[in-house]
C-alpha cells in the first residue's frame, strides 16, 4: 500500500484538493446556490426554491427601478412619492409574489423551469465581489436576464432581477399568445337577451 501511495502521490494530492474544495468551498458559492435552486425547481419543491430568493428585496428593487424609469430620473417629488409607495406596499406584494412562485414551482410551470444550458451560462458568466454577485444571460426566447445575489447570514439569495418590467411585459405577451384572449382580462357577464316587442 505504501508503494502505491508513493507512486501515485500527485494524483492522491490532487484528489484530496478537489474533495476539500467540493466540501469546504463550493457550498458557500453563488454558483452552488444556482445549482440548488435548479434542483428544487426540478423537484417541484416551491418552498425549497423560495429560500433562495429574498422576495422583499426583489420587490423593492423592481419597484424602485420602475419608479426611476417612469420619473426619468429628474422629478424628485415623483421619485420620493413612488419610492414611499414601493416601501409601503412591498411587504404584501412580496408575500403575494412568494405564494405565486411557490405554487407555480409546485405545479411545474414551464416558464419557471431552468434549462441546463441557462444554468451553465449563468454560472460561467457569474461575477462575484465579496458578498455580492451577479450574472447575466439570454434565454432561448431572447429575453435577457440579469440577476443579482447577496450573501446574508451565510446563505446566498437572489435580491434583484434587472429589467423586470420588460421581462413581465414579455411574459404577459407570451401567455396572451397561448390563451384565447388577453391574460388577466376580466370576464364579461353574458349578454342579456333582447326583449321582443
Amino acid at each position: 500500500m505504501a508503494r502505491f501511495a508513493i507512486r501515485h502521490l500527485t494524483a492522491i494530492l490532487i484528489a484530496l484538493a478537489v474533495a476539500g474544495w467540493a466540501v469546504f468551498y463550493l457550498p458557500g458559492t453563488p454558483s452552488w446556490m444556482i445549482v440548488q435552486l435548479k434542483q428544487e425547481i426540478d423537484a417541484r419543491n416551491g418552498a425549497g426554491a423560495a429560500r433562495f430568493v429574498d422576495f422583499q428585496k426583489v420587490v423593492v428593487n423592481a419597484g424602485n427601478e420602475m419608479v426611476n424609469e417612469r420619473a426619468g430620473g429628474g422629478d424628485v417629488v415623483t421619485q420620493f412619492i413612488g419610492k414611499g409607495a414601493v416601501q409601503l406596499f412591498s411587504g404584501p406584494m412580496a408575500a403575494l409574489l412568494q405564494s405565486w412562485a411557490v405554487g407555480k414551482v409546485d405545479d411545474g410551470a414551464r416558464q419557471l423551469q431552468m434549462p441546463a444550458g441557462a444554468v451553465a451560462g449563468a454560472i460561467l458568466l457569474l461575477h462575484r465581489d465579496g458578498d455580492a454577485a451577479y450574472t447575466r444571460w439570454q434565454d432561448r426566447k431572447g429575453r435577457v436576464w440579469e440577476v443579482r445575489m447577496a450573501r446574508e447570514q451565510g446563505q446566498w439569495q437572489i435580491v434583484e432581477v434587472k429589467n423586470v418590467k420588460q421581462l413581465l411585459d414579455q411574459l404577459q405577451r407570451e401567455s396572451g399568445n397561448n390563451a384565447s384572449g388577453p391574460p388577466y382580462a376580466p370576464e364579461r357577464p353574458p349578454a342579456a337577451p333582447n326583449p321582443s316587442p
